[in-house]
């Protein structure tokens, strides 16, 4: 049987479905991971934030310390870290506060127009969410989809723009 490599083999070398295999195999690294997701040492930084949201289960207890310090750490990262930090957080459970904070990034990242149209596609999903479930915040969704936040996309991420508006207002009606 092989050995268990090194988690720094694991974020560097590896391909995502063998680190994915490792990690499955082996549960228990994933506490070694989890704290490499808030760090800057690219590119292990955001590959461990994306291998960790595909290996982790739904409100996974192993995430659940590291919630406040992703949130901390959120607007800081690049626009793929920022992504792959957005995506796991979308798999867990969050307090009141911490889907008001992370409401609070994402309209901030999703208004940063300089940024990658996958990362603020990612924000705008949030938002969407937080709308569903806070109906309330539908009317900042005029403010937020202006031509000067919608010009910047890729035609693909507008299309889904466009797609989430329109599915959030058939379920509103």
């Amino acid at each position: 049987m092989a050995s268990t490599p090194s988690i720094e083999i694991l974020l560097s070398k590896y391909f995502k479905p063998e680190a994915e295999r490792v990690l499955k195999e082996h549960p228990e690294l994933i506490n070694q991971v989890l704290p490499i997701c808030l760090t800057n040492e690219a590119p292990m930084c955001w590959r461990a934030a994306w291998v960790a949201r595909t290996v982790i289960e739904e409100n996974d207890a192993r995430v659940r310390p590291y919630i406040d310090k992703i949130l901390d750490v959120l607007p800081e990262k690049e626009d793929g870290h920022q992504r792959e930090l957005m995506k796991l957080l979308q798999r867990m459970k969050l307090s009141d506060d911490q889907e008001s904070i992370l409401y609070d990034q994402s309209v901030t990242i999703w208004e940063s127009v300089r940024k990658k149209p996958s990362v603020r596609y990612t924000a705008f999903e949030h938002i969407i969410n937080m709308v569903y479930k806070y109906p309330e915040l539908e009317q900042e969704l005029d403010a937020i989809t202006q031509p000067q936040y919608l010009n910047s996309l890729s035609p693909g991420v507008k299309a889904g723009v466009f797609k989430s508006l329109s599915k959030l207002k058939k379920s509103m009606e």
